[in-house]
């Protein structure tokens, strides 16, 4: 019904509009009474071959809502009835921010794709944190953290220590972001020197704390194998507790849809179905590299169940679902859990 009836509707407006719609629609509708445990009991599954214990933390299942969608933590606790366990929220920074300039978000419908320079656009920290501390639910949540733009690479730690503080105390894991390609020079921050320095000033940041919580780097598909290893090095080195593979890629290889389109819309990160091989060959990559010993949360490209056993089979403990969810629609999580359910019996 969704990708036969609604989904073509949905499509007439473009990305980021049907983004604040299905926000409002949240924050409106789960109001109702009876409507929050209707989708709930519509859509979750809950059997033990699911739960995973992974990074200290009970997950119901494998699966989570990547970020960018609930960028300010606003809806997380009512979009856990389309059956995550987890969602990650952000990416936020120190000081609110507007993003690149519209329009920033495309489809690529040919292709299962979707290209989008949102730049990183958010309310801030403190508003995502003063709507954490409200949590009454039991999802797990992640907290996805990042740099102003305006902000130079010389002075990007300040940033992500103010968001790494502000955070710390109302998620569960926290996810540095030095890997989307929608920010300027971002990405030069993956390079050891600076990749050390940051972990470790979050590393040495954690031991004030009383409450260990793990922390996590998302890493490029577009890093080299060299690249690839001296992340991996780096990031073992200063004691990282896992890693998210991958974040959208630049790459514009083997599309289906016209090169004229595809340069009409210009820079921006690519997901969706274009990225499931190459998410997955680093999925497998940092897997080998670490031995089995580090969590990987695989991410980019899952677009149907075949697609998220096969991260799994790769290395990752756990996966995560953005364009795949707008793709396939509500009941795609509960697809997934379901036939992860018939492979492990």
């Amino acid at each position: 019904m969704y990708e036969k009836l609604l989904r073509p509707i949905l499509f007439l407006l473009s990305p980021e509009k049907i983004h604040s719609l299905v926000i409002s629609f949240i924050k409106i509708g789960f109001k109702i009474p009876g409507v929050k445990w209707i989708i709930k009991k519509r859509l979750s599954v809950d059997h033990p071959s699911l739960h995973r214990s992974i990074l200290g933390l009970e997950f119901k299942n494998p699966i989570g809502f990547a970020a960018g969608f609930d960028k300010n933590a606003e809806v997380y606790e009512d979009f856990s009835s389309f059956g995550f366990s987890f969602i990650e929220i952000g990416t936020v920074t120190p000081k609110p921010q507007s993003g690149n300039p519209k329009p920033r978000s495309f489809r690529l419908k040919k292709d299962k794709a979707l290209i989008n320079r949102m730049g990183f656009n958010n309310k801030g920290v403190v508003y995502a944190t003063k709507k954490l501390k409200n949590r009454s639910g039991n999802i797990i949540i992640g907290g996805n953290i990042g740099k102003n733009t305006l902000t130079p690479n010389e002075q990007a730690i300040d940033d992500y220590l103010f968001c790494f503080k502000e955070i710390y105390d109302h998620v569960d894991y926290i996810v540095v972001n030095i890997s989307c390609p929608n920010v300027a020079n971002l990405r030069h921050l993956q390079d050891s020197e600076n990749l050390s320095k940051i972990l470790n000033t979050f590393m040495a940041e954690r031991k004030q704390r009383s409450t260990y919580k793990p922390i996590l780097l998302k890493v490029s598909p577009d890093l080299t194998y060299e690249q690839l290893d001296e992340t991996i090095t780096a990031s073992v080195e200063v004691g990282i507790d896992g890693f998210i593979a991958t974040n959208t890629t630049t790459s514009r290889d083997n599309l289906t849809t016209s090169s004229e389109k595809v340069t009409s819309i210009g820079n921006g990160g690519l997901s969706g179905a274009p990225l499931t091989k190459r998410s997955t060959e680093v999925i497998r990559y940092i897997h080998e590299k670490t031995l089995g010993k580090k969590p990987i949360i695989g991410v980019g490209g899952i677009m149907t169940t075949e697609d998220a056993i096969e991260k799994l089979n790769a290395g990752a403990s756990l996966i995560q679902i953005y364009t795949g969810f707008i793709y396939s629609g509500p009941m795609f999580v509960k697809r997934i859990n379901k036939e992860l359910i018939k492979q492990y019996k």
